[in-house]
């Protein structure tokens, strides 16, 4: 099933026509103050509702998708962990980084059609990680590889918005992650019976109409259900909270003014963003695996605009980020 919020968040369901059927109605038993907690409870008493939704795609005429505005199918999780250098790289890594996590805010959700707004703050670049993301189905604590995938209710796309090398150094995941506009999802959540493999997905992110990131999930250096036990030994996970999987860095570009952001998962729709700069500040558009195969830095130049250093002061150092 495809779960999405949709116009004045409305509870929908994409049928096999591709068109939104409203569920709204179905679901208003549910205690809520928002659409937040209604999703995260309907995730959570999923299977009491999920005959008589069934039931309303199969038989209500829906509206077409193109004809509605999508918002973020979860509009407000309240833990958003994602994985750091989760991926091997295409074979140029020689081994697993240590696994490593970190947390976003959920004032950095966005959702289909929205705007990354770029901050003023002295980044080198700003880039923006192709990646899948679990949904959590019921809480999870200590829970062991062999029962993860029982705590995982779907999948999403998801977008992890990077401020790269901000000062002090050492001072990294927190203000590079956590800003506002930094999470992108969407544009609805597929449940996990829909999904046969979730270690074996393409997932590719395109940056105005070009190919940027193209990789598949079996890449990944500490598979999913690794990551929901070394995540759920450090904090609890409830339903509707939001666990990124990494991605695979060799792709990355910087993200700038005017740019339109394309995120597709193999079964999980595409996902469309803006990007928003009002300091109109330029990089070059290589890509990461491209200057480092001409032994550069990782990670585009700043080309104009308010923090540009010239190129003969000290460059980054070289590493694949996060």
């Amino acid at each position: 099933m495809k779960i999405l919020y949709f116009d004045d968040f409305k509870l929908g369901v994409l049928n096999n026509q591709g068109e939104v059927v409203d569920v709204s109605a179905l679901v208003q038993g549910i205690p809520h103050i928002g659409p937040h907690d209604l999703i995260n409870g309907l995730i959570e008493h999923f299977e009491d509702y999920r005959i008589d939704l069934q039931q309303a795609v199969e038989t209500r005429k829906g509206v077409p998708l193109e004809t509605v505005r999508l918002r973020p199918p979860l509009p407000r999780p309240v833990n958003i962990d994602c994985m750091a250098v989760n991926y091997m790289e295409d074979g140029t890594r020689k081994e697993p980084a240590p696994i490593n996590s970190f947390h976003k805010s959920p004032y950095s959700i966005i959702g289909p059609g929205d705007t990354m707004v770029l901050p003023d703050v002295p980044a080198t670049v700003f880039e923006g990680e192709a990646e899948i993301a679990l949904v959590i189905g019921k809480r999870a604590t200590n829970v062991p590889q062999a029962e993860a995938f029982d705590h995982i209710f779907g999948y999403i796309n998801f977008i992890d918005g990077s401020a790269r090398k901000l000062p002090p150094d050492g001072n990294t995941f927190y203000q590079t992650k956590s800003r506002d506009t930094f999470a992108p999802i969407g544009p609805f959540i597929v449940t996990a019976d829909e999904i046969q493999d979730p270690q074996k997905l393409q997932i590719r992110l395109w940056v105005n109409g070009k190919l940027r990131q193209n990789f598949n999930t079996d890449d990944m250096a500490h598979k999913i259900a690794r990551c929901v036990e070394f995540v759920s030994a450090i904090h609890t996970l409830g339903p509707g909270d939001i666990l990124a999987t990494g991605t695979n860095h060799r792709g990355l570009n910087a993200f700038q003014d005017g740019d339109l952001v394309e995120l597709e998962t193999e079964g999980l729709g595409r996902l469309s963003i803006n990007i928003r700069d009002d300091l109109k500040r330029t990089w070059s558009r290589e890509l990461r695996h491209e200057r480092a195969d001409k032994g550069l830095t990782p990670t585009a130049p700043q080309l104009s605009g308010k923090y540009y250093r010239p190129p003969a002061e000290k460059s980054d150092v070289k590493g694949n980020g996060a």
